[in-house]
């Protein structure tokens, strides 16, 4: 017959063991990475419907968001979901939309990834602390064209990288801009 105090000392260290298994996970959820599903065709084709990426929270704690990161951010309605866009105007940026193009303080901005042709004509000076958002596909997104510019303090972190399916791992790279005087 099993000892009773071996037995407790087993199911305690099991406790324990799994208590700080907990605690990491949870602090590394909260504070570090976040896992995110991206729902819907609004980031085609540069993200697919049902792909799941981490987000991850720290690097906003210490620089600022950049123009051409893909974030995610509480979306502007009463739904509780979590948009995943890219952040195109910083704040007192002036967007332009017009004949397909976007334009940033008067210079037409060149997207260096596969996007679509931009609907809509549009002229709007980004408040502070805040940002304009666009997705990918367009013709298929819901973004500041309709909903306005975001809050800095909607944003929940900064697309990190693209974990499932596993043949589309890849992480997520900053994008660099060029703007031309095409205004």
């Amino acid at each position: 017959m099993p000892n009773k105090d071996a037995l407790f000392g087993v199911l305690k260290e099991v406790l324990h063991t799994a208590l700080i298994s907990l605690a990491i996970f949870f602090f590394v959820y909260i504070l570090i990475v976040q896992p995110h599903r991206v729902k819907g065709e609004s980031m085609v084709p540069n993200f697919q419907d049902g792909e799941l990426l981490l987000t991850e929270k720290v690097t906003y704690r210490f620089q600022d968001v950049k123009r051409g990161d893909v974030v995610v951010f509480k979306a502007p309605t009463a739904r509780k979901v979590d948009f995943i866009k890219r952040i195109i105007g910083l704040p007192v940026d002036t967007i332009e939309i017009q004949n397909g193009s976007v334009f940033i303080n008067g210079k037409e901005l060149t997207e260096p990834y596969e996007t679509q042709s931009t609907d809509g004509t549009l002229k709007i000076t980004v408040g502070e602390n805040q940002f304009f958002v666009l997705g990918d596909n367009r013709m298929a997104s819901s973004d500041s064209r309709s909903f306005g510019s975001i809050e800095k303090g909607t944003i929940k972190g900064r697309a990190w990288l693209v974990y499932w399916p596993i043949s589309k791992w890849r992480l997520i790279s900053r994008v660099n801009y060029t703007v031309s005087n095409s205004l």
